[in-house]
């Protein structure tokens, strides 16, 4: 299996949808739907427009993964949209880090030094994937008043370059 990443627009909304709210809503139960995330209807307005990115994961032409990054300021960015389908997470496909890996190579290109994130408590895997990758917890009143929050969110990391 050779996955390919790329950057993604608008003409992948609805699988970027089909592969997110399913994971959300009916693997891990967060309670959110795509009312609440008018974003994933205009991905390049929301992401590409002011600099950050959208990225896809593939397995031929399947979206197996997403991520994404807002970028809020010059030298700062929002990670969003991390998700992998469940049979192509673990290391041994390496899909996660290598998402990772293209979105801090991005920002590291724009100038983008600080990325912050938040996610849910419960989402312990994610937690400790983001923690291995050199991301740290911070308080709430930590975020830079840019920062784009989910509500749906109340544990917040950030990774400085």
């Amino acid at each position: 299996m050779a996955i390919t990443y790329r950057p993604i627009g608008n003409d992948y909304s609805e699988e970027v949808i089909n592969l997110i709210l399913p994971i959300q809503q009916e693997e891990f139960n967060v309670q959110i739907d795509l009312s609440q995330q008018q974003d994933l209807l205009d991905i390049e307005q929301y992401y590409h427009q002011n600099g950050g990115g959208f990225w896809g994961a593939f397995d031929g032409d399947r979206l197996v993964g997403t991520i994404a990054l807002v970028a809020y300021a010059a030298d700062g960015g929002a990670l969003r949209k991390m998700f992998v389908r469940k049979e192509y997470r673990g290391k041994e496909y390496g899909i996660a880090t290598a998402l990772l890996d293209t979105l801090l190579g991005y920002a590291a290109t724009r100038g983008i030094r600080d990325i912050y994130l938040g996610t849910v408590n419960f989402l312990h895997a994610a937690r400790r994937f983001y923690e291995k990758k050199g991301f740290d917890q911070v308080a709430v009143d930590q975020l830079p008043n840019a920062f784009p929050r989910m509500m749906v969110d109340d544990v917040f990391y950030h990774y400085h370059s």
